[in-house]
């Protein structure tokens, strides 16, 4: 047996796990049958373009990798800043309702506080009512005590004079009749016509 029987040349059997079909290592390990002048150009060859298309695939799919990476990382971005922009207005959402809840807050005790010195106001005005009217009832009291304590004193003024005149005319009947009053009376009176 030649020294190329001795040699049998490696037999590559496809992987299916890997991508590449040959690796560095392999590349490292791979042996050569020699001839009288050197390896033998057909598995060179045959290795060369193994390494070759192995290589090339690697290549594009390192490219089609870095423009899934570009493409990714722009979509990364784009989510970013959506996610910066929701947080944004989420932010200015709360500000704004925090700013409606101390506004409406404030206007409610605006509110509350106008109620409340309405209702004092009326109480005031009620009260000053209710305190006029009172005056107006007492002095209506006096005035009716006054009414009263005048119209007793006139009527016991007037009982007085009745009293007074009844006893004057006793007094004028007990007393003698004046002549010329005493022919008068004897005399019939003329009606006038």
């Amino acid at each position: 047996m030649s020294n190329r029987d001795e040699q049998q040349p490696l037999t590559r059997l496809p992987i299916p796990d890997r991508n590449l079909t040959v690796t560095p290592l392999d590349m490292r390990q791979t042996k050569f049958t020699t001839t009288l002048r050197g390896y033998d150009r057909a598995e060179v060859t045959a290795l060369l373009l193994e390494a070759a298309d192995g290589y090339e695939q690697a290549l594009r799919e390192n490219d089609r990798l870095r423009h899934d990476i570009v493409r990714l990382e722009a979509s990364l971005n784009q989510y970013r800043e959506m996610e910066g922009g929701l947080k944004s207005t989420l932010m200015s959402a709360q500000k704004v309702a925090d700013d409606l809840r101390e506004t409406a807050t404030q206007e409610a005790a605006r509110i509350v506080r106008e109620a409340e010195g309405r209702v004092e106001l009326a109480i005031q005005r009620a009260q000053a009512r209710l305190e006029d009217v009172q005056r107006e009832i007492d002095g209506l009291r006096i005035k009716r005590r006054e009414a009263g304590v005048n119209l007793a004193s006139l009527v016991a003024t007037l009982q007085n004079t009745i009293d007074f005149i009844k006893e004057q005319e006793q007094r004028e009947q007990r007393v003698v009749p004046h002549p010329s009053t005493a022919l008068a009376a004897s005399r019939p009176r003329e009606v006038a016509r």
